[in-house]
């Protein structure tokens, strides 16, 4: 009886870092979306003047003197690159949730066929 306690709790240990890693991945795809609507977005120009910048892709007029010196690329760069690290980390424990999930099935099920055959 030990080891279906044990066998439930593995489970469940695994199902929270499959969430876990589905929880970082949707906040990294999220910050994908956010970047994404920084480049595709019109802004404008650092003095504020209310003459739009152009989008910084898809734009033939990107390279205006005023739009260039006001786009923020620290900022848009920033959130990519925070997004990579919670991609990967989300990966990982998403991967390693569903592993542990998937060998706890399979341990189960091996132990039943030999059950059965005895």
């Amino acid at each position: 009886m030990r080891s279906l306690v044990y066998d439930n709790e593995f489970r469940a240990r695994a199902r929270r870092t499959q969430g876990w890693g589905l929880g970082l991945l949707t906040l990294a795809s999220l910050l994908w979306v956010w970047c994404g609507g920084l480049l595709l977005t019109p802004y404008e120009d650092a003095d504020g003047g209310g003459s739009p910048c152009p989008a910084l892709v898809g734009s033939d007029y990107v390279h205006e003197k005023d739009c260039v010196a006001s786009r923020d690329w620290p900022g848009t760069l920033a959130v990519l690159g925070g997004s990579v690290p919670l991609a990967i980390v989300g990966a990982v424990l998403y991967t390693s949730g569903a592993v542990s999930h998937r060998m706890a099935e399979h341990l189960a099920e091996i132990n039943r066929l030999d059950r059965a055959s005895d």
